[in-house]
């Protein structure tokens, strides 16, 4: 039997998330999802009397592809991509994933290959067009969650069709706060890190681009960063997980990385030199999602975390310059469960052990 909750988040993507209008042409991507998933999709940018344009992915082909990536076959399909981008109104991805770590194998160098040659996509697409990214429920991810696959799907539907635009004014409160604040520092167990926001914006997320949503994010000034800071959701980045990784700052650079596997962690960030250079900075808080599952599009957004990422700044938006073809979103819990600490903005805490003082910003926790 059909799930009406799907319909629902279909007409949410369509209508709220990318705000699709009469006319608009709409990109559709769908990794490993069912049929349904872009049936629903089409006929709810169909409502809107726009134009659905659609693209299947399987992940088993994208690896294959990606092994025997060579450049020619690389710029004939970033070209390609990017034209159509170019033409396109608004994005949607839906992704889900039978095996996280499907792409381990992938050798590094080509997998940077990949990537280098899509960044400029992947720029015009977050710069240029109203778009939103979102993964699918399966038994595969209620396996990472620790939970069985219908308290999975239930959770899934709760926190993707979480009423995001009563979150606004909280969220418009903080990014205010966070655009006039010049020193930031953060403590807590294995993290004291210091850095400037002077001079960057903040944006609000709320359920306009990612679902699930839920955090404002910015940027340090490149060269500010000092300090350390000490990760303790794991993560899972070009198929390969991570466990306890601890960075090292010095300038603003990575002068020491370690995690379980400390030399998969310098290989990445060693792919370029932006990659041992921060390009995000930002304060989570879903109240729906507590436990992080090596998915970084509901871990990024644990209620009491931030994640400070390094690599690639978003061009044009919360930009402090830096590029990289890496964008690693590492996530920090704050809450006492994870062992509390406090995030303090020109010398004043502004959350303490995952929650906000502020009078303001409390309806965020």
């Amino acid at each position: 039997m059909h799930d009406p909750r799907v319909d629902q988040l279909a007409r949410q993507l369509v209508r709220y998330s990318t705000q699709v209008k009469k006319g608009d042409v709409v990109w559709i991507d769908c990794f490993d999802v069912p049929n349904y998933v872009a049936v629903a999709l089409i006929r709810a940018v169909a409502e809107a009397k726009a134009h659905p344009l659609v693209r299947l992915y399987d992940s088993a082909i994208s690896r294959e592809l990606m092994i025997h990536a060579t450049e020619k076959q690389q710029d004939l399909i970033a070209e390609n991509s990017l034209e159509l981008m170019k033409k396109t109104d608004c994005y949607i991805a839906v992704r889900g994933s039978h095996n996280i770590t499907e792409n381990s194998d992938v050798p590094a160098a080509q997998m940077q290959l990949v990537q280098s040659k899509m960044r400029p996509f992947m720029n015009e697409r977050v710069n240029n067009s109203r778009w939103c990214v979102l993964r699918w429920p399966n038994g595969s991810m209620a396996q990472q969650a620790g939970m069985s696959t219908q308290a999975f799907e239930d959770f899934f539907f709760r926190v993707c069709l979480l009423d995001y635009a009563a979150l606004m004014p909280a969220m418009n409160a903080l990014k205010k706060l966070m655009d006039k604040t010049k020193e930031v520092h953060i403590q807590g167990p294995g993290t004291d890190l210091r850095f400037s926001l002077k001079g960057l914006k903040a944006i609000p997320c709320g359920g306009r681009h990612n679902i699930p949503d839920g955090e404002v994010f910015s940027a340090p000034v490149k060269d500010s960063v000092e300090g350390v800071v000490s990760y303790n959701a794991p993560t899972i980045y070009q198929g390969i997980a991570f466990d306890s990784v601890r960075l090292e700052f010095s300038k603003g650079k990575i002068v020491k990385a370690t995690a379980n596997n400390t030399a998969a962690i310098n290989k990445i960030l060693d792919s370029d030199e932006g990659a041992r250079y921060i390009g995000e900075f930002a304060i989570g808080f879903n109240r729906e999602i507590k436990e992080p599952m090596r998915d970084i599009l509901f871990d990024e957004k644990i209620a009491g975390s931030f994640h400070f990422t390094p690599g690639q700044a978003y061009e044009g938006v919360a930009d402090n310059g830096n590029r990289s073809q890496v964008h690693w979103d590492l996530v920090c819990i704050q809450r006492p469960d994870y062992g509390g600490g406090t995030i303090s903005f020109d010398g004043k805490v502004i959350r303490k052990d995952g929650k906000f003082l502020l009078p303001e910003l409390k309806p965020l926790n």
